[in-house]
């Protein structure tokens, strides 16, 4: 395989890098069979949102506690993350169509199961069983568009379709959860994937061409257990790290992590037939999409992480108000990614994906030379940029991705791709939020007086997090309470500024090394 093929076109010098043809529909049966990979598209990303509005009802309906809460948020993308790459390469050995149909039966089953459990423990082990099954979804759809449309220009509208579905589904989460927790109860938003995915389930196998890797060797059980012994340190290491600090426990598990990464990227280069063929990364087209990908994700997810705060805490407004607020940004990136495919038909893809970062870039320059201190205006609009350029960067890198490999490895390309996003999605909560929080307690002050006549725990959370200071200023009298907030804000607003120069640094480079890698890579054909 050369270093960085044309995405259109693909070596085949070996036997193994071919793949079974797929039966050629005609195109509306290609546009239909798209429409069916959508419903489980847009469940997941409802999914992950939705339940975020649900935990208060949660908490009180099932009596849990504080640990138990961070498990039925953590268990999901635990096992959801330790599974994609073995899921994706198990796609191509047994059928990605087999695949998607077999975890969508497993997701509506467990989702219905897990809706009407009686106790904490059942939902943390439904949530865990949703990522299983989880797994066996978003890596399925994706590589299953690279091999329903060989043409680039038509799988390049039919992922900036996909990309559109999840940002749509994530943008609907907040406001459909919020809807069905209020007149209903919390488990209507998980007994909503049955009906959401009857339609895959029944026509699916009959619109959805079946593709696999036509000689794809044995499973190999050690390579998938090592994958695991990757991804949860990693994963659980991360999360600890953005809620706790880069503690010596938290940096450990990470360790841990990367030495079996070590070990399984070692077995992987032995292995005549490996899990994840490891000379993918070689292809610097494919290498520098993940990057982008990644630090598109970063960039969105650590920027949400402190709006959400700014907008509930130091604006007073709602959860979903301020989830309603966001909704113009999340749609700007389903616009961007359809507006980009006829666009890189005039402009180099590797341009437009460095374009797309720089907005981004842009995004983080208003809010580290900006004034917070007017209202949620400019934010919004930071964000609204941002979005822009994470809508363009993300469709046209996925494209890159998936052209950039044979079709037989489409399976591992897209599971490579989403595991990209998911640690992409921690990265931004975990560097970006524990530096954020870690400038707010060094910059916090406590107005005279005030420290020595409170109570020693909430003196304690109110220099930990803005939530903790904001709450004890509603137990203070007038002017004590002013000052304090007057100071919180501050404290915080310094990290945001920050944190978003530091954002700003790294996806700017970011996009100029995408700019400059990605310079060879020809416009599309007309």
């Amino acid at each position: 395989m050369s270093s960085s093929p044309s995405p259109t076109s693909y070596p085949n010098k070996e036997s193994r890098d071919t793949f079974e043809p797929i039966p050629r529909n005609s195109p509306w049966r290609d546009w239909l069979a798209l429409g069916l990979l959508m419903f489980p598209v847009l469940l997941v990303a409802v999914d992950n949102t939705a339940l975020t509005f649900a935990l208060p009802a949660i908490a009180r309906s099932l009596e849990t506690t504080g640990v138990q809460l961070l498990w039925i948020v953590d268990a999901y993308p635990l096992v959801l993350a330790a599974l994609l790459v073995a899921m994706g390469s198990l796609g191509d050995r047994i059928g990605r169509r087999r695949l998607l149909l077999i975890g969508s039966i497993g997701f509506a089953a467990v989702s219905a199961a897990t809706a009407f459990a009686p106790s904490a423990e059942w939902l943390i082990a439904g949530r865990a069983g949703l990522g299983f099954f989880g797994a066996m979804l978003m890596p399925s759809t994706l590589s299953l568009i690279r091999n329903i449309f060989p043409d680039a220009n038509r799988r390049r509208l039919a992922i900036a379709i996909w990309a559109a579905g999840f940002s749509g589904g994530a943008a609907l989460g907040p406001i459909f959860g919020g809807w069905l927790v209020e007149h209903f109860w919390w488990g209507a938003i998980l007994l909503v994937a049955v009906p959401i995915m009857l339609p895959l389930l029944i026509l699916g196998q009959f619109f959805i061409p079946e593709s696999r890797d036509p000689l794809p060797g044995k499973i190999d059980l050690p390579s998938i257990a090592l994958s695991m012994l990757v991804m949860v340190p990693v994963v659980y290491g991360i999360k600890e790290i953005a809620t706790q600090g880069f503690t010596p426990a938290a940096l450990g598990i990470v360790g841990v992590g990367l030495i079996m990464g070590a070990v399984f990227v070692r077995r992987q280069k032995a292995l005549a037939t490996p899990l994840l063929d490891m000379g993918l990364f070689t292809n610097r087209v494919f290498s520098t999409g993940i990057a982008a990908n990644v630090l598109a994700i970063f960039s969105f997810n650590g920027f949400i992480f402190f709006l959400a705060q700014h907008l509930q805490l130091l604006e007073g407004m709602s959860p979903s108000a301020s989830g309603i607020a966001m909704i113009p940004a999340l749609l700007a990136t389903v616009v961007a990614g359809l507006v980009v495919v006829p666009l890189v038909r005039v402009v180099p893809p590797g341009y437009v994906v460095a374009g797309g970062l720089a907005l981004s870039a842009a995004g983080y320059a208003l809010v580290a030379f900006g004034d917070h201190s007017a209202g949620p205006a400019l934010l919004l609009a930071a964000l609204l940029v941002l979005a822009l350029g994470v809508g363009a960067a993300e469709t046209i890198s996925n494209d890159l991705i998936l052209g950039s490999v044979p079709p037989a490895k489409s399976g591992a390309a897209a599971a490579i791709s989403e595991t990209g996003y998911e640690v992409g999605s921690l990265l931004g909560t975990a560097i970006l939020g524990s530096i954020l929080t870690a400038s707010y307690q060094r910059n916090l002050v406590f107005p005279d007086g005030v420290a020595g006549a409170i109570p020693d725990g909430a003196s304690h959370r109110a220099g930990e997090t803005l939530a903790g200071a904001v709450e004890l200023a509603d137990s203070l009298p007038g002017p004590a309470a002013t000052q304090l907030l007057e100071n919180a804000r501050n404290a915080f607003d310094s990290g945001v500024h920050i944190t978003a120069t530091i954002a700003l640094v790294l996806v700017g480079l970011t996009a100029i090394v995408a700019g400059v890698v990605l310079r060879g890579v020809p416009r599309a054909t007309k």
